[in-house]
């Protein structure tokens, strides 16, 4: 295998390796390459994820092709320039074991070290930012010194709080919120790396530099940023919120490479239509209900428009009762009204879009509700009764969408075109020929995250892990357990399995119909050179 290599992921990203292996010398070519992208980008460039060994470049497919792009940077990668200028040097003060670090004991005792032995080399040199991934602000440091590698637990914390000190392999890190994390805790800092609301969200960013200072106490917690208000003039009220419900609009770009996933509608296609009904931008913030939907009441005269999934949409008037909702078409509703989801009767995400598009503060570009890291969206959460919308000032009147909107119909399964790789090499012909042709059914354990499918498991030809590398939504990561997860809207930009496909953008929406626990979904190939 030689290098730099570009390998397609799926239609719109590709990822330049520059190795295989853990190397500061090939991180740091990694980073060169992304700092040169950022100084010349090319036509169509929409952002770069670095990690350790290669450079996850999304683009525009309308605006340059895989193979004319995959050969330029290629050739971006052999040409000379200027040495990589090392990054801020940050200083983070950790008090050592104690309640914030239960494994810095048994980690001295496995490594033949003393606990004072083993703080001194954990902070005997500072350490070089690889990449940022897993959760947002999650930095990756090393070198470890040799004398401190040491596995993962076998089983995973479910719970490892903020501003844990972790090592692993040779690598160490600080939890930036309170996750499920395997590494093994160590100490703790005060230190916030990671604030939605700040001017730059991640407090290292690759390149960087950590050096960690032990103290007999820390300083007191940063506060953290005040999050913007919402606006004061509610037009819908909420009466019940349904199974989920949140605010949703395009989803965030140019955050991926401090962890930070694209968030918006896990269906592109009826979301944008919903929108385009009441006149709004196809992007606007609207509202995805996920296998049932909300009570709204409405406050003011408003125009409202549900597309997707049919989730038994009516509206409840005085003059007429329970008025059935005609999908993707624009209804005036007028103060009193109220909007009801009777039950589902096909599909798994609908839209409510309101003209003018639900007035939520934008955080880091986009009005989107990022769970996970509880921002954006009506303050990081789904809805709950009580809440109030407003909306923005109305841009048209708005239009019917076309009627062959995903709206009816039998969308229990799905077939979608993948572009195999980046790691299809991880994998023997005769198992990705099992994974085109099999069905895959998916889990009750699917959400905005992950698409989890059931079936008989997929072998890996060799390691089941990888050092961790970009993701998009659509990449179908395959764990050491041999069943596939297809990363979603809010999945991690990030992941260290062997990603044996990427579905096409284009096919997303199909996916995000499948019901969990009931929707069965197969594969079929396509080649990036045929798209």
């Amino acid at each position: 295998m030689s290098f730099p290599r570009a390998l397609p992921v799926g239609d719109a990203a590709l990822t330049v390796e520059l190795g295989d292996a853990l190397s500061p010398a090939t991180n740091a070519r990694v980073l060169a390459l992304d700092r040169d992208l950022a100084k010349n980008p090319f036509e169509g460039f929409r952002e770069a994820v670095p990690s350790h060994r290669s450079l996850l470049v999304l683009f525009d497919p309308a605006a340059v092709r895989f193979g004319a792009l995959a050969g330029r940077l290629v050739a971006r990668v052999a040409r000379r320039g200027s040495p990589l200028v090392p990054g801020r040097l940050h200083e983070v003060e950790v008090v050592y074991g104690g309640e914030g670090g239960p494994d810095l004991a048994g980690l001295a005792r496995e490594r033949g070290l003393s606990g004072s032995d083993l703080i001194r080399l954990h902070a005997g040199e500072p350490y070089a930012v690889f990449m940022l991934g897993f959760t947002p602000g999650f930095a990756y440091l090393g070198l470890l010194p040799e004398a401190l590698e040491s596995p993962r637990h076998a089983t995973p914390r479910v719970r490892v709080p903020a501003g844990s000190v972790a090592v692993a392999g040779r690598q160490t890190a600080i939890y930036p919120v309170a996750s499920p994390g395997g590494w093994r805790l160590i100490g703790r800092t005060s230190r916030r790396l990671f604030d939605p609301f700040r001017a730059e969200p991640a407090l290292l960013a690759p390149g960087d530099r950590v050096r960690f200072v032990p103290v007999a106490e820390l300083p007191p917690p940063e506060p953290a940023s005040a999050a913007p208000a919402l606006p004061a003039t509610p037009v819908v009220e909420v009466l019940e919120p349904g199974l989920l419900t949140m605010v949703q609009d395009a989803g965030r770009e140019g955050y991926r490479r401090v962890g930070v996933s694209a968030a918006g509608p896990m269906d592109a296609r009826a979301h944008a239509a919903a929108n385009r009904a009441v006149g709004n931008p196809v992007g606007a913030a609207a509202l995805e209900c996920t296998l049932g939907g909300p009570a709204l009441a409405f406050l003011a005269p408003l125009r409202f428009a549900v597309a997707g999934a049919d989730l038994g949409a009516v509206l409840e008037r005085a003059d007429l009762g329970a008025w059935p909702v005609p999908p993707g078409a624009g209804v005036l509703a007028r103060p009193g009204n109220v909007l009801r989801f009777a039950g589902r009767r096909s599909g798994c995400r609908a839209y409510v879009a309101l003209q003018g598009g639900i007035d939520v503060p934008a955080v880091l570009g986009s009005r989107s509700t990022e769970l996970g890291s509880g921002f954006g969206g009506l303050a990081g959460r789904a809805l709950a009764a009580g809440d109030r919308l407003g909306v923005r000032p109305a841009a048209g009147e708005g239009r019917a969408v076309p009627s062959d909107m995903p709206t009816q119909g039998d969308v229990t399964s799905a077939s979608v075109r993948v572009v195999l790789g980046p790691q299809a090499d991880h994998f023997d012909a005769g198992t990705v020929a099992r994974f085109l042709a099999s069905p895959w059914r998916v889990s009750s354990t699917s959400d905005r995250v992950g698409c989890r499918l059931e079936g008989e498991p997929l072998r890996h030809a060799g390691p089941a892990e990888i050092l961790s590398d970009g993701m998009v939504p659509g990449s179908v990561q395959v764990p050491p357990d041999g069943r596939p997860i297809v990363v979603t809207a809010d999945g991690p930009t990030t992941g260290g399995y062997p990603k044996i496909a990427t579905v096409l953008t284009a096919d997303l929406p199909l996916l995000a119909q499948l019901v969990p626990g009931e929707g069965e979904l197969r594969f079929e190939a396509v080649r990036i050179e045929d798209l």
